[in-house]
């Protein structure tokens, strides 16, 4: 039973755990977990916390998130995105007052993966993913230039002479290795022989060149639980309530855009709302284990995925790996040098930007190449979650538009001395002048017919323009009925037919009518 349970949990959809995948695998984690410690220690520093509250948090929130979370092989842990937010509340209130945020922003996501809200971030366009992905390399990419400062320099210094050059020389070792060693072997994840290789000389050698130890010790014990120590009153929560909001936010929306480009890369699809909860989940648990919270990490899981870790297994493994190097490795991975970690995320920030966008910039409407550049641009001034909603207003805005210039009419007269308007095109807010300016009350014959074949009714402010339209004929003296009125056109003038002030009355001859000549004469009466 319980290997069954096991199983379950480890499998994604087919997939068959021989001895080659759990090899695979198990090797994708260790490489992501030699990734994930520079990166925990880093983010950590930014957060001003001391770097064992970003390593638990890396373990826990990439355990839980691998166990339950909606998209097996995506990497979770520390992020940058999470820890510019945090340092505020660390300087004014401290670490306490962290935890508390970071288990109150595992409920707000707990809550959103409950309410199934992660179903929209199908609303965010393509343009956006692609400045998404091409702003977060650029991201990466900065991030890896701190490792170039010279050690004890507090940041201040650039690294120079001889050791710059003993620097590069190995970060370009390491690329090169990773772009020849799959040709060679695919016995061992191409990042994972690299950064052995590139250790085994420089500790070989004895080159100077900085190592993980020269950031912080990686020791420790295991993570204790640990009610975070604030009051528990009003005031507590107006305090940590914004800031849990916010690292809400932009943790869902980083792990779900990171959901969407793993399955694009896999040809798979993840669960968007159970992802939600599995963050929630995740971050509930690190708040009381004196974690910094987190969410999806992009770099690590192209790291993962370009290894070949496609299971719940990789990430677990990942995770479990890096409390060992916590527990009982730590002098070991201290000796790593950064060098070889940079070359991989430097390879990472190759893989992972959208070098396809800059073909087509100049072929692709220019509101879609405005969104991609000014995505990519708010990424690395902001932050990822603002660059996403602004790209999505953006968007929405030029979409609005458009369909605002889409509505038409064609026109005819019957037999009878009736004039048929046939419209074309979405009715909303964006549309309602060029809507009015498809009618003439004043010189229409007596009958006038608007038939809704071709359109569709979307708002209220299309309902008020209707309204609108038909006082002015009834000003005039003149009948107007709307036939072929759809059936969510018509719940939106029966939720709205107080306000409206409009019936409707089923016609036998063109489905659904409104005969505004009627309605408004028996308002009168």
């Amino acid at each position: 039973m319980f290997t069954k349970t096991l199983a379950s949990v480890l499998e994604r959809g087919d997939t068959s755990f021989s001895p080659a995948r759990v090899k695979t695998e198990v090797l994708s984690g260790l490489t992501v977990a030699l990734a994930l410690v520079p990166e925990a220690v880093a983010f950590a520093f930014v957060a001003q916390v001391h770097p064992l509250v970003g390593l638990y948090a890396a373990f826990i929130v990439g355990l839980i998130t691998a166990l339950i979370g909606g998209r097996p092989g995506m990497i979770s842990g520390a992020t940058g995105a999470l820890a510019v937010v945090m340092v505020s509340l660390v300087a004014q209130h401290g670490v306490e007052y962290l935890f508390a945020a970071v288990v109150l922003m595992g409920i707000i996501q707990i809550f959103a993966g409950v309410m199934r809200w992660g179903k929209f971030i199908r609303m965010v366009p393509h343009p956006v993913m692609l400045g998404f992905v091409n702003g977060l390399a650029i991201v990466i990419f900065l991030a890896q230039l701190g490792q170039f400062k010279a050690p004890g320099s507090g940041g201040a210094e650039w690294m120079s002479g001889v050791k710059l050059y003993i620097m590069l020389a190995l970060v370009a070792a390491t690329m090169a290795l990773i772009y020849v060693a799959p040709k060679i072997t695919k016995a061992i994840p191409a990042p994972l022989l690299a950064i052995a290789a590139v250790s085994a000389l420089v500790i070989g050698l004895g080159l100077d060149s900085p190592r993980v130890g020269d950031l912080a010790s990686v020791k420790g014990g295991l993570p204790e639980f640990h009610i975070p120590m604030v009051p528990l009153t009003w005031e507590t929560l107006q305090i940590i309530l914004p800031y849990s909001i916010i690292l809400a936010a932009i943790g869902l929306i980083e792990s779900l855009l990171t959901l969407n480009l793993v399955a694009d890369m896999t040809e798979t699809r993840g669960g968007a709302s159970k992802e939600c909860v599995g963050q929630g989940v995740a971050n509930l648990v690190t708040g009381f284990f004196g974690g910094m919270g987190g969410c999806a990490m992009i770099g690590q899981s192209m790291i993962n995925v370009k290894s070949g870790g496609r299971t719940r297994l990789s990430g677990i493994s990942a995770a479990l790996f890096l409390l060992a190097f916590i527990v009982f490795a730590s002098g070991l991975i201290e000796q790593i040098p950064l060098a070889a970690l940079v070359g991989v995320m430097f390879m990472v920030v190759i893989g992972t930007f959208a070098w396809k966008s800059l073909k087509i910039l100049t072929k692709i409407p220019r509101a879609d190449a405005f969104v991609i550049i000014l995505v990519t641009g708010v990424t690395v001034y902001s932050d990822l979650a603002v660059a996403v909603v602004v790209g999505v207003i953006v968007s929405a805005l030029v979409f609005a538009w458009q369909s605002a210039k889409r509505i038409e009419a064609d026109q005819k007269d019957t037999a009878d001395g009736s004039r048929v308007y046939v419209l074309h095109g979405p009715l909303f807010f964006g549309s309602i002048e060029s809507f009015h300016e498809l009618f003439d009350p004043k010189n229409d014959p007596d009958d006038v017919i608007i038939d809704f074949i071709g359109s569709r009714v979307w708002d209220q402010s299309g309902l008020q323009a209707i309204d609108a339209l038909a006082a002015r004929y009834d000003a005039a003296g003149k009948t107007l009925h709307l036939r072929h009125l759809s059936g969510d056109c018509r719940k939106l003038l029966h939720k709205a037919g107080a306000y409206v002030e409009v019936s409707v009355i089923e016609d036998p001859d063109y489905a659904v009518a409104v005969d505004y000549s009627t309605s408004l004469s028996t308002e009168k009466s």
